[in-house]
């Protein structure tokens, strides 16, 4: 008797993005339809990054070498160059090959000629980073597997400059059970909101499982001052996503 084969069908999570269960990947299609998915995903996206170029005006100097650590399709990194004098380097590190090809495409093509941008695919956990003023992990280390996040904070801080800032934007899980339904139910509204549909929405949150691991508000803080990191304030929040301006 010949065996039925069963087929890992896939969902649609918005923006033709193709997903299975606990499969979430930034290669395959992603990295063509992320910029327009993640604007909608993510809640003030854009805004975030203007207060990080607002930011990145108190610590980068001339010759600095700064970090974009997950640099995506390369649209924040873009724009710190194009904000600051071409003497600064800028490094955008990702480990998807699709995310790099994209960036190309989408960063000035002045900056990648003249070395201004750099774009290295690279594991953010491993990589040998300089002396830096400025690190930012914009919705980055969330995705990074639990037990690398600490040794590569760590590095992060090791590896700053003193009085250099790293700043990290992150999904956060809220403090109890209740409050964690109450900012779940809210972004699914928001995310409604945002034309998704109800079957995208379960799609992307099933291809998360495993993949996604926010911690809360509390935990990052224990992360970064084991880091080393003192000087800690919240810059951004909303609901459930924060950012932290920290400085070494």
């Amino acid at each position: 008797m010949t065996k039925k084969i069963k087929l890992v069908k896939k969902f649609d999570a918005g923006e033709g993005i193709n997903v299975k269960n606990a499969s979430w990947t930034f290669g395959e299609n992603t990295p063509k339809n992320f910029s327009e998915h993640v604007k909608r995903s993510v809640p003030f996206y854009d805004e975030g990054h203007e207060l990080i170029l607002q930011i990145s005006d108190f610590f980068v100097k001339e010759n600095s070498v700064c970090y974009e650590l997950g640099v995506a399709t390369g649209k924040l990194i873009n724009k710190l160059a194009k904000r600051h004098k071409k003497s600064t380097k800028w490094i955008g590190i990702d480990k998807e090959i699709g995310m790099i090809k994209q960036a190309k495409k989408e960063i000035d093509s002045e900056f990648l000629k003249s070395k201004t941008v750099a774009l290295v695919e690279d594991d953010l956990v491993f990589f040998p980073y300089e002396k830096s003023d400025l690190m930012i992990s914009y919705y980055t280390v969330q995705f990074i597997q639990p037990k690398y996040r600490q040794e590569m904070l760590n590095m992060i801080f090791r590896n700053l400059n003193w009085g250099g800032a790293f700043l990290l934007f992150e999904k956060v899980r809220a403090p109890d059970a209740r409050f964690q339904d109450i900012t779940t139910s809210l972004y699914n509204e928001y995310k409604l909101s945002q034309g998704y549909k109800p079957d995208e929405i379960i799609a992307k949150s099933r291809s998360l499982k495993g993949i996604l691991e926010p911690f809360s508000s509390s935990a990052n803080k224990d992360l970064l001052k084991r880091a080393g990191f003192k000087d800690i304030i919240t810059v951004f929040k909303w609901i459930c996503f924060e950012g932290y301006l920290c400085i070494k």
